[in-house]
């Protein structure tokens, strides 16, 4: 069965995975961010695995988001070792789903790639256009998919891409390798982070075989039904969002503010224009996972 399922199967991703690994007690400032884990702490991310697929997700999402062979140079780590960590994450996923498997629910295993800006760790993931070409692009994506390809997931989860140019990188990158992949955007608005309109963004994506989902992730949820109706218009293809918690991100200052707007009341409303896959990103923990399933059924 590929992802997403069958028509008219609706699935539950999970929530943010630094979010709740910092619920646990963990620092996760340096520029690894949840990767720095997968080093120090690998128990912590099963954990949260198993915690959001308790709380009904479908969707185990890995922790290697902000996780690059550079990135983990400048923690000590070589190319070998590297990869290893990086498989690691898909491993620490395949690890949570088997512990639940007696009672025989399908679940997945989503093996994240952030953009490039997220392995810069310098909030160049929220802004694009980083003054490399699309061929610079792939060429830095596609070792570490390739890896990951291999550790067996069962779909690549190309998220929070910030514009067109990074998008066309990675379908490039993404050819041959085997695995499905979703591509979702970090939009504001109906743009993108780097401002081009969203159903410009979304038409790169069309015949391309290898992404078999599309949508949006780390926005505001006010965002989200816009980004469906576009999304379904241009591509066809099956929609998947999961949005932040509302809530604001002070960069000066280095925290959130204002108060979360993440509901399963908006939940129905994605899945009614059809969104076949909801969940969250940062600040959605377990609990407001369970309530999107509670939406769900």
């Amino acid at each position: 069965m590929g992802f997403p399922g069958p028509e008219g199967t609706v699935l539950i991703g999970d929530g943010g995975l630094a979010t709740a690994l910092e619920a646990r007690g963990h620092d996760l400032s340096s520029a690894l961010w949840s990767a720095r884990l997968l080093v120090d702490s690998p128990e912590e991310i099963t954990a949260v695995h198993r915690a959001f697929f308790r709380a009904g997700a479908d969707i185990a999402t890995t922790a290697t988001y902000q996780a690059s062979f550079d990135g983990f140079a400048e923690y000590g780590l070589d190319r070998t070792a590297a990869a290893r960590m990086l498989r690691r994450g898909v491993e620490l996923a395949q690890a949570a789903r088997a512990e639940l498997a007696a009672d025989g629910r399908r679940r997945w295993v989503a093996a994240s790639a952030g953009p490039y800006g997220a392995a810069l760790a310098d909030g160049s993931e929220y802004r694009g256009r980083y003054g490399l070409s699309a061929a610079e692009l792939r060429a830095w994506h596609r070792p570490r998919l390739e890896v990951l390809a291999e550790a067996g997931p069962d779909v690549l989860a190309l998220e929070t891409v910030p514009d067109v140019d990074e998008a066309e990188a990675l379908v490039a990158a993404v050819a041959g390798l085997g695995v499905p992949a979703w591509l979702t955007y970090s939009i504001d608005g109906d743009r993108t982070r780097a401002g081009q309109p969203l159903a410009e963004a979304f038409a790169v994506l069309v015949g391309v075989p290898e992404i078999v989902a599309v949508g949006v992730n780390c926005c505001a949820p006010s965002d989200v039904p816009a980004a469906i109706a576009i999304a379904r218009e241009v591509t066809g293809k099956p929609v998947i969002v999961y949005p932040n918690s509302g809530e604001g991100w002070d960069v000066r200052r280095g925290e959130w503010t204002g108060q979360a707007r993440f509901s399963g009341q908006d939940a129905r409303q994605w899945i009614a224009q059809g969104a076949r896959v909801v969940g969250g990103c940062c600040r959605v923990g377990p609990a407001d996972i369970a309530a999107l399933v509670d939406a769900r059924d």
